[in-house]
């Protein structure tokens, strides 16, 4: 069995949501700040300790609606959004990586914002951006939470032991696809793919919306970024306490006890890392799991 299977339900999303991308419509217009950057826009609310919540590939702040709404009474929430996701001009973000940049322009955004230490939340590619901010500016962050993310999740598009420039051919080849991809490829498609990544029915359609409007070269080079990523020897530079919630997707080939060793063993180089198994949940836990998310968030949040 290949390894790339134990997160290809997350990998098809990401490919299909590229690929059955249309042309982008125009942006919608973004709120005043003064911070400028022309990979990201962050809004901030509430009053107390900062914290920065990131989205993921293709997504909108607003999945991070519930999180603001709860804690914006006890804490300065940013809210980031990614250019060239879910209906966002695409800015520096149309061609080559995004999250790396995108982490620079966040440290950037703390230095001059003179937050101290914040905490930082990231879903999926934003716990990758997330992951990248805390290891290299350490002493930005001061604590960190990866929701339903690997540190190098290349290691599944190869057999075990595969390195980023293993993997690189399978990432240049996908991406490839995707931008040759006809526009507005069958919408049922990632519909489907979709249902795989978020249990509740209600919320799929916003979800499907935000990939369906985000820039396709900006999602390609995203993607492609992220298989040829390896974080896991920053992981070690890495000062704050470090909370990874996952899930077991479904339809997984692995059984429950190989996914779990990978997905700790992907994270042991961590000084101090905290990882944390979220039952009856997809990939987006804070829409599947409200309550329970926001149980660890406020834990995450409360904890020295």
């Amino acid at each position: 069995m290949k390894r790339r299977n134990v997160l290809s339900l997350l990998a098809a999303a990401c490919v299909l949501a590229a690929c059955a991308t249309a042309e982008q419509p125009a942006a919608p217009p973004e709120p005043a700040d003064a911070f400028s950057s022309d990979r990201i826009s962050v809004v901030a609310q509430g009053v107390g300790p900062d914290v920065i919540l990131i989205p993921g590939l293709s997504s909108h702040r607003d999945i991070w609606a519930s999180t603001a709404a709860t804690f914006d009474g006890d804490y300065r929430l940013h809210l980031v959004q990614v250019s060239g996701f879910a209906g966002v001009e695409p800015g520096a973000n149309a061609d080559g990586p995004v999250a790396a940049p995108v982490a620079e322009e966040i440290a950037r955004y703390i230095e001059e914002e003179g937050l101290e230490r914040p905490a930082v939340i990231g879903h999926s590619m934003g716990g990758t951006i997330a992951m990248m901010l805390a290891a290299r500016h350490p002493a930005d962050v001061g604590k960190l939470m990866v929701v339903d993310m690997f540190p190098f999740m290349g290691a599944m598009f190869g057999p075990p032991g595969s390195s980023a420039e293993d993997v690189r051919p399978t990432a240049d080849q996908m991406r490839t696809q995707m931008l040759a991809a006809p526009p507005g490829m069958s919408e049922g498609i990632i519909r489907q793919t979709i249902a795989g990544m978020v249990r509740t029915e209600a919320a799929r359609p916003a979800i499907v919306q935000h990939s369906l409007d985000s820039n396709r070269r900006t999602v390609a080079n995203a993607f492609h970024e992220l298989i040829v990523t390896d974080l896991r020897p920053e992981l070690a530079n890495i000062s704050a306490p470090l909370t990874a919630l996952y899930v077991i997707p479904p339809q997984m080939p692995l059984t429950e006890e190989q996914y779990e060793g990978y997905m700790h063993a992907s994270y042991e180089n961590a000084p101090d890392a905290r990882l944390i198994r979220i039952d009856d949940s997809y990939h987006f836990i804070m829409v599947d799991q409200p309550e329970l998310f926001l149980a660890h968030v406020r834990m995450f949040l409360e904890s020295n």
